[in-house]
């Protein structure tokens, strides 16, 4: 009796001290393909919000509260997504850093308004935001302005004869190539065909047989690097090598491996170079020491999430996220990626592309703001 005395008051002490222990932390979810092809944008935003929660717990936490991250790969899959949005209500995270391919983000907001988790995203399909939901913010601009922009400069700049518009029948890709079609159409620019590719897909002898007998000399890509990496080294093989352009899910060092020399010349929409901004030297440099490369843009976008968090939790708290999404809208915000704010829908105020032509070295150029 003497033994389940004690043993009753030990377990009656552990259960009162777990509401202290866990308000001392403040978990946040970092949701993204950590997997998969598309993993190198996945380790880009865990390696910013790492970075940014560093910073802050180095600086005492947020209202005293630890940041505490809980990783959550979704591999660029919806059905994965969703799992994985099941998963972070199971463990009581109330506010999620993610996710980062539309697809993906689409199918697990729907869970999260249901359970009131707030998310930041670097997606950026239009359609997450149309919705009406309260409770889905986003630190990158939308397909809709980066679309406008590389349709601009393909009309005013390229100026080419024939077009050939690709996708990868996927939310983003075939969304953001989509929207560029609609713009160069309007803009009198003559398109010749519009092809769709399998995600995974390896052999694209025929589409690129089909884009020669069309004489194309403009390719726009919408979707991630590794197919159309595999397109233009197939092509450039046989002699066809067009111009291509395309969104910033190609922007990286991976789709230089894949192409080799063949990416030379590549046009690539991409967010402004945040590493290169003065203020962010100090976070420059804790990146540096940690061996990342600072230049990828969902450093920067995942470490404003963060940023932005922790700002509206210090205003009000932590355990009401309606009142954080109010405070997120009620005050612009100093981050990383400049002071930034939101319209109604969650969509940043004022983010604009810029026009990158990248390299076989990974790295890409500025050409126009």
């Amino acid at each position: 009796m003497k033994l389940i005395k004690k043993l009753s008051i030990t377990v009656l002490l552990a259960a009162m001290s777990l509401p202290a222990q866990s308000s001392d932390v403040l978990k946040i979810g970092i949701a993204g393909p950590f997997s998969g092809p598309v993993s190198p944008y996945g380790q880009m935003q865990l390696q910013g919000a790492y970075a940014a929660i560093e910073m802050l717990n180095k600086a005492g936490g947020v209202n005293g509260h630890l940041i505490k991250v809980i990783e959550y790969d979704d591999a660029c899959e919806p059905k994965q997504a969703v799992s994985v949005a099941n998963r972070v209500i199971k463990d009581g995270v109330k506010y999620v850093v993610g996710h980062l391919c539309s697809s993906s983000t689409q199918p697990a907001t729907d869970v999260y308004q249901d359970e009131d988790v707030l998310v930041i995203t670097g997606s950026t399909n239009p359609g997450i935001t149309r919705r009406g939901y309260q409770n889905v913010f986003r630190t990158i601009g939308l397909d809709s302005e980066q679309g406008k922009t590389a349709a601009g400069y393909i009309s005013e700049i390229v100026k080419p004869q024939r077009v050939a518009i690709i996708h990868d029948k996927q939310q983003y890709g075939k969304g953001v190539a989509t929207i560029v079609r609609n713009h160069l159409l309007t803009n009198g620019i003559n398109i010749v065909s519009t092809d769709g590719v399998n995600h995974g897909e390896k052999d694209f002898s025929a589409l690129i047989g089909k884009l020669k007998r069309h004489n194309v000399d403009f390719v726009y890509y919408g979707g991630y690097h590794p197919e159309l990496a595999l397109i233009m080294r197939q092509a450039k093989d046989v002699g066809f090598n067009p111009v291509y352009m395309g969104p910033e899910g190609l922007g990286n060092k991976d789709i230089a491996y894949l192409a080799g020399e063949a990416v030379e010349g590549l046009l690539v929409t991409l967010p402004e170079r945040y590493d290169l901004m003065d203020k962010n030297h100090g976070v420059v440099e804790l990146l540096k020491n940690k061996g990342v490369d600072p230049k990828g843009p969902f450093i920067w976008t995942s470490y404003a999430a963060v940023q932005a968090f922790a700002d509206a939790i210090q205003r009000v708290g932590m355990q009401d996220t309606q009142k954080v999404a109010a405070a997120l809208r009620a005050e612009t915000i100093d981050t990383v990626i400049g002071p930034i704010s939101w319209d109604d829908k969650g969509d940043l105020n004022g983010f604009y592309f810029g026009v990158y032509q990248w390299h076989a070295d990974g790295t890409g150029t500025l050409i126009r703001k």
